[in-house]
């Protein structure tokens, strides 16, 4: 052995462990309340994994509504869909071994003529949102916006206290029927003409901008964890009637995008808000009411920062 080399090694062997890998720091910018119909459509519940693993958000609040009662008799008979909901976010906060956010339920349309009461995910969201925190509140909505309008009829001081991001509602001038808009209209009308609230606006043909493949899905999400292959189990179980291409919707991550992720590579403009009619469309302005109405949104950050959280959280369970 070279007189230089046996030193050497000497040297390599006293030096100290290498020092762990130093992670680019995030903290939470935002405090978000995340209402949907879980019971619906899967992506809400991806986008809440998606929002639950963003470290530049924190979630205090889960809530949720039901599915559109035409809908829930369907895929669920006469069940309280609001319940279901509710239990699936519950569950997937278990996969997730995520433990704080309280999940409270909404009441179901088809039973709501029977409840006389505020529901429990209204007064949850009024008291979250009375909550003095160093961290402005995101109310990010991805179904119909009744439990909103409901917690601000209980305590209409509170739109000043969050700013609103809502999945819904057809396309600007004109608009049109959605589903988000028409399974509770009166809830819409409510928050955009009468609030004050500040709205983010997501309208159909900017969510359906997200779209993720079916070979994707199969090839680089199912395989990631418990959790991708949770969600991804219930894309094959979906009712009979919807039969799917090439690809999905996942029409709620815009939801974590713009309040965890980023606005700069999205587009939006600042336009009058307007009343909305019967059959959805929008009528005449309202004036000094504006909202911020998004007509892009950047699906390949969004889908590559999911795949990268799950892979991430993963590798740390």
């Amino acid at each position: 052995m070279s007189a230089y080399i046996l030193p050497l090694c000497f040297l390599i062997l006293s030096l100290p462990a290498v020092a762990a890998q130093k992670l680019i720091p995030q903290n939470p910018a935002y405090r978000v309340i995340v209402d949907n119909d879980f019971a619906g459509d899967p992506d809400g519940l991806a986008a809440l994994a998606h929002q639950l693993l963003a470290p530049k958000t924190t979630v205090p609040l889960i809530t949720v509504t039901g599915t559109d009662p035409n809908l829930a008799r369907l895929t669920h008979g006469n069940k309280d869909t609001a319940v279901i909901g509710k239990s699936r976010a519950e569950h997937l906060l278990t996969l997730l071994k995520t433990e704080g956010p309280a999940v409270a339920a909404g009441h179901d349309y088809i039973q709501r003529e029977k409840h006389n009461k505020p529901s429990d995910a209204a007064k949850a969201i009024v008291a979250e949102a009375m909550k003095d925190s160093p961290l402005p509140l995101l109310f990010t909505c991805g179904g119909p916006l009744t439990n909103l309008a409901e917690a601000l009829k209980l305590a209409p001081a509170i739109a000043e206290k969050m700013t609103v991001i809502w999945i819904g509602g057809a396309d600007y001038p004109s608009g049109g029927p959605e589903y988000n808009l028409s399974t509770d209209l009166a809830a819409a009308k409510y928050v955009l003409e009468q609030s004050g609230v500040p709205v983010w606006q997501i309208p159909v043909s900017t969510y359906r901008q997200m779209q993720y493949s079916v070979a994707e899905m199969q090839a680089d999400f199912l395989p990631v964890s418990p959790v991708s292959r949770w969600l991804y189990s219930l894309y094959t179980d979906l009712p009979a009637f919807v039969q799917l291409g090439g690809t999905l919707t996942m029409g709620d991550h815009p939801l974590v995008l713009l309040s965890a992720l980023s606005t700069e590579s999205s587009h939006f403009e600042t336009l009058p808000a307007r009343t909305i009619s019967a059959d959805g469309h929008y009528g005449d302005e309202i004036a000094g009411r504006q909202i911020r109405v998004f007509s892009g949104v950047d699906a390949r950050l969004t889908f590559a920062d999911f795949i990268a959280r799950l892979k991430i959280a993963a590798t740390d369970n």
